[in-house]
């Protein structure tokens, strides 16, 4: 069988029973599902042998990887349930613990036990690999039931000395080598990583002196000739070169963005600087990732120490903070923060610094590991689980020349890449900063870092130039529902078009307010504050803006409005569209403008995440895990939830497979009344398990005759003397609360993205004097395609769109 990377309705199919009944159609039908949930690109040939070069588009950071192929035929789903027979996986996790380790093991656990391979349990890490009797323990499939939501790992984590001498290792080889082990999942950092790749480099010596000292038969020796070792990344740091991002980083952003936006407000009341230091012994990630998504006023990182006399740099940046109004400063500090002659930068220095030089109100704050604890988002569930699957894929298509290998993401796909490959290029980034060569380490720690960095340095250490002649003017307005997220977009919009040394207006109600004149200046104070607010502060509508072009054509021309910045969700792509049509009618109305996708549905033509999915997904999720726990108490009970999402089954699909559902119908993928009846004798039989609850999600519009009330009645019907049967409809709340991490970073760079476009396109349009733009490439949607009034859309909420750009983002990579 090929490498695979399992269609994500089909995983779901796995994750949750393997007594699933699929029909041969369903089966193949799930192959072509939306694109939104795991791209497909053409395949290269001899994908599973090849490893590309340096220069060839398929490697990440410099590390060639194996190009997988994506489209599963029924033959193959039918190849995949026997894969592992006679094939035994054991799965450990090692060093320290992470949120979403849980999910990979209930991943590889699961699809292990789908492909007919027996999976084993190792508890206490390398410890318990040593150590052996019932620290090595087989799985089942209920075993891993409830894992989902759990933070750090149920299986246990220690660190081993006995594992780094070549006794523990021999002790460790026999405990595999008597329950027939010949694969090994290890999920850690890159020092457990390492130490998988010695063991299975010493596998063959390691047998030999087994088999000489007796403990070991000849055909127990043969038997186990080889053993295949594919890592996953856990780590909280995102220290891991290779990886867009390890498993656990967007965990701990959370933890750490709920007690920045805590102590935001007592800040702001007593009018205090806060010195807040976080994890990153050798990594700034999760520092400079934070201060993108809270506005920090200065960020030490160890990757770029601040220049010579950055001490009268910072005080005047506070001070400066402070005279445009602002209430508060907040300072991040990686924990292995220095300057540029290898000094550590402290928290209490940098506290005793502000205090003497500014006199101000200063307190710090060490989050320390509160980091590592909590549970686990729904980013982390899912890259867990995706790797998880890519990683039981990798081990039973192993063979003995296959190199050790380690699962990472790249964008929103998962690859393989040589394992001590990546570890090598982590050293090499310690190294350059110890031997201070801080450029090379920046640029080892890969694309995405460097463009947070550089975004960061725009918001926070430029200061704005005042407004000059031949400037010129953009609006943003938002537009359709709210979306959480939507207020980060427009102060990095804002704050980025003045650091152009443009004038930028803001616009109150959508398309609406901008026919109204509803529009006012915006200072680079008038945005403070607004990256972690949910909801839209300029007022969002649904309204579209045909009807009312006269108005908005004189108000355009009445503010010298010569480009827009159009923030929000299907409402904001038609009403491009229309703004398109007009132009023929009113040449007002030919000016530059850009869509900022920004709706919790992710509906968006040409863009495969949208600002504010992730946040609802969050919410969704979050409902899920207290339904689930309400299930357990109670028992024999099955809980319907309706998500919204409109006929987009996004929300759905990802918040089953982070929830654990039992099944998701979307729109997307067509069911009958007898796909029903499946998942209710499915169901069913679920009851007579120990596992006794069922969770179903419904996306609003999956089809209008089975609505949610049907669904609820049929199973309650079905069930009766078997299950009870409940049903919720999240509704609104899936569009309020505090964007996360994700969705204020995300919202962030695409708000600079859509300026730097823009600034381009004015000057491209700017022609007699004034801006004309009237070619299909001047008004765009930043994503994957260009807007086109060509674009054909059903009312059914299905499009054909023929794409003109293509540009990598999506929700399962952090965003690039």
């Amino acid at each position: 069988m090929r490498e695979e990377e399992f269609h994500l309705k089909f995983f779901m199919c796995v994750i949750r029973s393997h007594q699933v009944v699929r029909t041969p159609q369903s089966t193949a039908a799930e192959a072509s599902t939306s694109n939104r949930l795991i791209p497909r690109p053409p395949p290269k040939t001899d994908a599973s042998q090849s490893l590309y070069t340096d220069d060839d588009p398929g490697t990440e950071e410099g590390i060639p990887h194996l190009q997988t192929e994506w489209i599963m035929t029924h033959e193959e789903h039918h190849a995949a349930r026997t894969l592992g027979v006679g094939k035994a996986i054991a799965v450990l996790t090692s060093g320290g613990d992470a949120q979403g380790m849980n999910a990979a093991v209930r991943a590889v656990v699961r699809v292990g036990i789908f492909t007919g391979a027996r999976v084993f349990f190792v508890h206490e890490g390398y410890q318990g690999l040593v150590d052996g009797g019932d620290h090595i323990r087989e799985a089942t499939w209920e075993s891993v039931s409830m894992m989902l939501q759990l933070g750090g790992t149920v299986i246990g984590s220690a660190r081993c000395k006995d594992f780094r001498e070549r006794e523990g290792r021999l002790r460790a080889a026999h405990n595999l080598v008597k329950r027939g082990i010949t694969n090994l999942c290890v999920i850690g950092g890159d020092g457990s990583l390492t130490g998988a790749d010695t063991f299975r480099s010493e596998w063959s010596d390691l047998l030999s002196d087994l088999q000489k000292a007796g403990k070991i038969t000849a055909e127990e020796a043969t038997r186990s000739s080889y053993l295949n070792i594919v890592g996953l990344v856990g780590s909280i740091d995102n220290d891991f070169c290779g990886t867009d991002m390890t498993i656990g980083t967007d965990s701990a952003l959370h933890r750490i963005t709920e007690i920045v936006d805590a102590i935001t407000t007592t800040a702001q009341s007593h009018q205090r600087t806060f010195v807040l230091e976080v994890m990153g012994r050798h990594c700034g990630y999760l520092a400079l990732v934070t201060s993108l998504s809270c506005g920090a006023d200065w960020v030490f990182i160890p990757e770029c120490p601040p220049d010579d006399n950055w001490e009268d740099h910072l005080c005047r940046r506070l001070s400066e903070t402070r005279t445009r109004g602002s209430r508060l400063n907040i300072i991040i500090v990686a924990e292995g923060a220095i300057d540029r002659n290898g000094k550590p930068i402290t928290s209490e220095g940098v506290k005793d610094l502000v205090v003497k030089r500014l006199g101000y109100d200063t307190r710090v704050t060490v989050l320390g590991h509160v980091q590592r604890g909590g549970t686990p988002s729904a980013f982390d569930r899912i890259l867990g689980s995706r790797m998880g699957v890519e990683a039981v894929m990798a081990l039973l298509e192993g063979t003995p020349d296959t190199p050790a290998c380690v699962v990472s993401l790249s964008g929103n796909q998962a690859v393989r890449l040589p394992l001590m490959e990546c570890v090598q290029v982590t050293k090499d980034v310690t190294k350059a900063m110890d031997e201070k060569r801080f450029d090379e380490a920046m640029k080892l720690r890969g694309r995405s870092f460097m463009n947070n960095w550089e975004v960061y340095k725009l918001l926070a250490h430029i200061r704005p130039p005042a407004p000059k002649s031949g400037s010129y003017t953009v609006a943003v307005m938002n537009v359709g529902a709210p979306a959480a997220g939507m207020n980060a977009a427009v102060r990095s919009t804002v704050r980025i078009g003045l650091i152009q040394g443009n004038r930028v207006l803001v616009v109150h109600d959508g398309f609406e307010g901008l026919a109204k004149g509803q529009i006012e200046e915006a200072g680079w104070s008038y945005v403070g504050g607004w990256t972690g607010q949910g909801g839209s502060k300029l007022g969002t509508k649904r309204t579209l803006p045909k009807k009312s072009f006269e108005q908005i054509s004189a108000n355009i021309t009445k503010f010298n409005i010569q480009g827009l910045v159009i923030i929000g969700g299907f409402e904001a792509y038609t009403g491009g569209l229309e703004l398109m049509e007009g132009r023929k009618q009113f040449d007002e109305l030919c000016i530059p403008f850009v869509v900022i996708p920004a709706t919790v549905s992710n509906n968006v033509p040409g863009s495969d995440f949208s600002v504010g999915a992730d946040t609802a997904l969050n919410t969704i999720c979050t409902t899920c895990d207290r339904i689930k726990q309400s299930a357990a108490g109670t028992k024999r009970r099955v809980f319907i939830i309706e998500t919204m999402g409109g006929y987009c089954g996004y929300l759905a699909t990802m918040a089953g497979l982070a929830a654990g559902a039992d099944a998701a119908y979307i729109f997307e993928e067509p069911f009958t009344i007898r796909d029903l009846q499946a998942n209710v004798e499915h169901l069913v039989q679920k009851m007579k398990t120990t596992v006794k609850r069922g969770l179903v999600l419904r996306n609003e519009k999956c089809n209008e005759n089975y609505t949610t009330d049907f669904i609820f009645n049929l199973y309650s019907e079905e069930g009766k003397g078997i299950f009870d049967s409940r049903k919720n409809v999240l509704g609104h709340m899936q569009q309020g609360g505090s964007p996360t991490p994700f969705d204020r970073n995300f919202a962030t760079k695409m708000g600079a993205k859509a300026m730097n476009w823009m600034a381009g396109k004015i000057k491209e349009s700017y022609r007699n004097g004034r801006i004309f733009a009237n070619t299909p490439d001047s008004g765009c949607v930043l994503g994957d395609a260009v807007l086109r009034h060509t674009v054909h859309m059903r009312t059914t909420g299905r499009w054909n769109l023929k794409p003109e750009t293509t540009v990598r983002s999506g929700k399962h990579g952090p965003p690039t």
